[in-house]
This record gives structure tokens, sequence and C-alpha cells, in this order.
């Protein structure tokens, strides 16, 4: 399965259009490592805990992707974007959602 931010695949025509595609993630982030980004907040630097949880929210919400493209009979998915959010009452939740066309390649 090609995955693409781009609106076509080179060296590949698209022959048919499958429709819309998601894949959503909707992630909490713990008490520990609310603690642990707090503690790097308050020293400086980068927060190693929070950009591991959004690199596997993004990871599981591409993978969802992929399987719905399948699931539809897709070659590739193109136009893929990404967007976040962070949602509750605290911002303790992480919502990651991709989208995009899935197609039949030729």
């Amino acid at each position: 399965m090609i995955l693409t931010t781009t609106p076509t695949v080179e060296g590949r025509t698209i022959a048919a259009y499958q429709g819309i595609v998601f894949g959503e993630v909707i992630a909490g982030v713990n008490v520990i490592k609310d603690f642990a980004a707090g503690l790097t907040n308050f020293f400086g630097g980068r927060s190693n805990t929070y950009e591991e949880e959004l690199m596997s929210a993004r990871e599981q919400a591409l993978k969802e992707l992929e399987q719905r493209a399948n699931a539809m009979g897709a070659d590739a998915v193109i136009g893929i974007d990404v967007d976040y959010e962070v949602l509750g009452s605290d911002n303790g939740m992480l919502m990651v959602t991709v989208s995009g066309t899935a197609v039949k390649l030729s």
C-alpha cells in the first residue's frame, strides 16, 4: 500500500477513486508521563515522553487508515492530511486524525 501526501503517485496512473478514508486515534497521557513531561518543562529541553506518545498515535492512525483503504480494495492513499488535537477537561487526551483519498492504480 502506497501512502502519500501528494495528489498523485509518480509513474502510476489513478484508475479509480475508492473514496475518502480516515484513521483516528485518541490516546490518554497518564499521570506518570504527565509528571515526567512537567519536569522537562521546568528544566527545559525536549519531552521524549510526549514525543513518543505523539509518534505512537500517528503510526496507529496511519495503520488504521491503511487497513480501511485495503478493505476498500485500494492500492494507495493519496493527499494524506494529518491533524492533531488535545481533548479533555485537563487536555490529557491526544487525538490524531489522518485522512486521504483511497485509489486504485493501473
